[in-house]
């Protein structure tokens, strides 16, 4: 009988519950496809869900501490010593708030070190205004960058930073669908929110900057059409209040975080999409939001900011309008717009319809396989 040939064992880390990150999950995906024995590591919280059905190992971290400079540290160390004891053969870094312990555990054990960043870490809203807590970020990322040769990030903007930066040879690798996600209509499903006037949706996370707070004060204009946000995060408690607060609980509706999977079947009862983060840091300036590709891949239209990546999407695929402030005006002014222009909303659907052809998973795991295929 024929020696079974061992498969390339590798470790792909996350500081989040593995939850609702879809992006690890589609790259953890076609590494398994590929042949990798692939393990996704990240961090168990009190009201972390259940990991079902995933076509890989997972592994989560119960921490003493769950947030600040503890947790930063405490899920490294912890990190650290689980790649010491389990031998991989290529470790995946996500993001600079892992890649410290798998940088130096990839010293050690002499892995492989691939790192993926979703996004400029160091600008991000919530460092921002730290100055000391954003230089330490900025030291690690000093150290560690300019010493790897194996980097992709998630647009073409945060790419050239780093390369210029660091010279590093950062490839992109957008965080779009897989064509399979949006491809069957679940009939039966019905979301936990009302869809007896246009929806109006925001999903992703809840936090500074995203132009949550400025949707919700837009409602008090807009008297037919409701407001749902999918997602949590920092804002998420604020955010419900100030709803409560000024009397819109009829009109804006929480659901919290919910699946991947379950994400997508929410997404389809939209008639419009919000992506209207908000240009407070480099990171925000340069994203392209994973939302913007999940609404196209479900046909729905996107009210977006003016932001270089994303209204480069948006203007190349025509996949909805811009606005060039996030303000609850200039908001509730483009929801009228589009609620009273029922051909250009047909010219958009149609749209979305050809540019999720392009913009797709089955198309951007190409770069995946090229850059992980000369570890098998």
């Amino acid at each position: 009988m024929a020696q079974q040939t061992r498969k390339p064992k590798l470790l792909m880390s996350v500081t989040n519950d593995l939850v609702s990150d879809n992006r690890v999950h589609k790259i953890a995906s076609t590494l398994t496809q590929m042949g990798f024995d692939v393990t996704l590591a990240g961090r168990k919280l009190k009201n972390s869900g259940a990991i079902i059905g995933r076509p890989y190992q997972t592994r989560r971290f119960s921490l003493w501490f769950n947030k600040g400079p503890m947790f930063y540290a405490a899920y490294n160390i912890r990190l650290y010593f689980y790649i010491l004891f389990n031998k991989f053969d290529v470790i995946n870094a996500n993001d600079l708030d892992s890649l410290w312990a798998c940088y130096a555990a990839s010293k050690i054990t002499k892995a492989n070190l691939v790192y993926d960043s979703h996004e400029y870490y160091t600008e991000v809203p919530e460092l921002v205004d730290r100055p000391k807590v954003k230089r330490i970020w900025e030291r690690i990322e000093a150290r560690i960058l300019p010493k790897l040769n194996k980097c992709y990030t998630v647009c073409k903007s945060i790419a050239d930073i780093y390369n210029e930066k660091y010279g590093c040879d950062f490839q992109v690798v957008r965080n779009v669908p897989m064509k399979a996600v949006y491809a069957d209509i679940d009939k039966d499903y019905r979301p936990p929110f009302p869809t007896d006037l246009p929806v109006f949706l925001y999903q992703g996370a809840v936090n500074k900057g995203r132009g949550i707070e400025e949707a919700i004060l837009a409602m008090h204009a807009v008297n037919n059409a409701r407001l749902v946000i999918i997602g949590s995060g920092d804002l998420y408690d604020e955010c419900k209040q100030l709803a409560n607060d000024e009397k819109l609980t009829d009109k804006v509706f929480f659901t919290g975080r919910v699946p991947f999977q379950q994400l997508a079947k929410m997404t389809r009862f939209a008639a419009v999409g919000l992506s209207i983060e908000k240009d407070i840091g480099l990171n925000y300036r340069y994203a392209l939001p994973n939302k913007l590709f999940d609404y196209i891949h479900a046909e729905v239209p996107v009210i977006a900011s003016s932001l270089p990546e994303i209204k480069r999407i948006v203007d190349t695929y025509k996949t909805g309008i811009t606005i060039k402030e996030t303000s609850p005006t200039a908001i509730s002014e483009a929801i009228f717009y589009l609620l009273n222009n029922d051909i250009l909303i047909e010219e958009i659907k149609s749209n979305c319809k050809e540019a999720k052809k392009a913009l797709c998973w089955e198309n951007e795991e190409k770069i995946i396989k090229k850059l992980y295929s000369k570890f098998l």
